[in-house]
């Protein structure tokens, strides 16, 4: 059950009327009824609309509003509101940060869940990459002409990380993110060249149409989903399984884009060892090319005599 905001006497609202309802007047208990029934009802009526769907008088409202403590209606309302409104964070908080996570964990025990829940993904995806399909795919991306990677929102961020890296190492590559973009890419691919969806889903209809269309062009296609039975698994050349998102955290959490770079960094390194000397040669150059905009490292700070003195 949610929780639910309390107030003074350290009763919610449903708790007061039940713990009353036995002394209640028999107007004042359809008030409770229709309360019990529908507790938003305060909120959406007035005053006199909720005496009439009681059958009885605003006056006995008021009566019924004092006897749970409050005021008058005006506070009641507030205070039906307030409670509802928590419930309404409280399911919204569990829907989309986790249940795993209460919102007043100490910032120890938030970090001790995350370090559990992301070692337990990379560990899952480890467990159900097939190496035999990654070998497949590394060894089609290093012969390819060029290499288009398909994904969107956060799946997008991952999918430019990956054509950074290889285009790092000299494989042509482009990362779409843009449904339009990126098919004007794919429909340009042909045998020689791969094309890669991301999507922990499997189901979103941008990334599935990018590779859909790539395939329909010849590109070797792969995806890279947790869910094998999805649509952009299921028509994929090769699909590689990341992990699952946990039951506490939702799709869009971490611990999944780490499952995702887990298998991108997998195919990276086994990509670099067949281009090993191409590979060697664009690193040197692009770690010389940005040389210059780095800075030296920082002198250590010197130490104070007394301590310098004892070390001695």
């Amino acid at each position: 059950m949610p929780r639910t905001r309390q107030f003074g006497n350290g009763m919610t609202i449903a708790r007061r009327i039940a713990a009353g309802r036995h002394t209640m007047p028999a107007a004042m208990s359809r008030i409770a009824d229709v309360v019990t029934v529908h507790p938003a009802a305060p909120v959406e009526l007035t005053i006199t609309e909720l005496a009439e769907r009681a059958g009885t008088s605003p006056a006995t409202v008021t009566r019924f509003c004092r006897a749970l403590g409050f005021d008058g209606y005006t506070q009641f309302r507030v205070g039906v509101a307030s409670e509802i409104g928590r419930g309404d964070a409280d399911e919204s908080w569990q829907a989309d940060i986790g249940e795993e996570f209460g919102v007043d964990d100490a910032p120890g025990k938030v970090l001790q869940t995350l370090v559990a829940l992301h070692v337990e993904s990379l560990e899952s995806t480890a467990a159900r990459l097939d190496l035999d399909s990654v070998m497949q795919v590394a060894n089609a991306i290093a012969a390819a002409k060029h290499v288009d990677i398909y994904g969107v929102g956060g799946s997008g961020v991952i999918a430019r990380e990956f054509q950074g890296r290889l285009y790092r190492i000299g494989v042509s590559a482009h990362a779409w993110s843009d449904v339009h973009d990126g098919l004007t890419s794919a429909v340009m691919q042909n045998t020689s060249s791969v094309a890669i969806g991301i999507s922990s889903t499997g189901r979103t209809d941008e990334t599935v149409q990018m590779l859909s269309q790539a395939g329909a062009a010849g590109a070797f296609t792969v995806a890279i989903t947790h869910d094998v039975d999805s649509w952009l698994a299921g028509l994929a050349d090769v699909s590689l399984a990341t992990a699952e998102p946990s039951h506490y955290l939702r799709p869009d959490d971490l611990s999944v884009k780490h499952s995702q770079l887990l298998v991108l960094d997998l195919l990276y390194l086994l990509v670099a060892q067949r281009m090993f000397g191409e590979a060697s040669t664009h690193l040197a150059a692009s770690a010389m090319a940005v040389s210059g905009h780095r800075r030296p490292p920082r002198a250590p700070a010197p130490k104070p005599v007394a301590v310098a003195e004892e070390n001695r």
